[in-house]
């Protein structure tokens, strides 16, 4: 059953009051989804536990400022996202700016048609084996949502490098797919 808000607003609520039981009780009913969304960024599971650690810690610390304007989940989902992104920085993950004369826009971007047969899992694997600047990108924009101007601020980029890393991580995983023959067109 997904959370909602009305029905854990009285959580939340005992929460802002620092009650010890309503987070665990917060805890439980997020923790699992939160784990899957660090694990993405990490790829590690013990890694992403202790990022998940760190973002719920990060949002018991800061419940007062939640006002109900996006669903909990998401917010608490924000917190987590830039907790793992802060992790891989803090590793050294260094994100190369292309620079402006390398930046090519195709023609053909918006057109990445993958053939039915391939499952999301297939994708998201794919997405995975990427290198680390694609892939967090491919993560932002394609699974997460994320706008190029909001993934330039997350990862201390420019929008064009945005832009390059995932018109080239896209053209990576679609020749990925082709090569297992999955690719239709092109």
């Amino acid at each position: 059953m997904k959370p909602t808000k009305q029905l854990h607003q009285p959580i939340i609520d005992q929460c802002k009051n620092n009650n010890a039981k309503a987070q665990m009780q917060l805890y439980n009913l997020y923790c699992n989804g939160m784990l899957l969304v660090a694990n993405r960024y990490v790829k590690d599971r013990f890694i992403a536990e202790d990022v998940m650690q760190d973002a719920f810690i990060k949002a018991f610390k800061n419940i007062k400022k939640y006002k109900n304007e996006v669903a909990f989940g998401a917010w608490l989902k924000r917190i987590v996202i830039n907790q793992s992104i802060d992790y891989l920085k803090k590793n050294k993950l260094e994100l190369v700016a292309i620079n402006e004369e390398v930046y090519k826009k195709q023609e053909d971007s918006e057109d990445w048609k993958i053939d039915s047969g391939i499952s999301t899992n297939e994708i998201v694997q794919t997405i995975n084996r990427l290198k680390e600047k694609y892939r967090l990108v491919l993560t932002l924009y394609l699974l997460e949502g994320y706008d190029h101007q909001e993934i330039a601020k997350i990862l201390s980029i420019t929008e064009n490098t945005s832009r390059t890393h995932l018109l080239r991580g896209k053209k990576i995983v679609k020749e990925q797919l082709k090569n297992k023959s999955y690719a239709a067109g092109y």
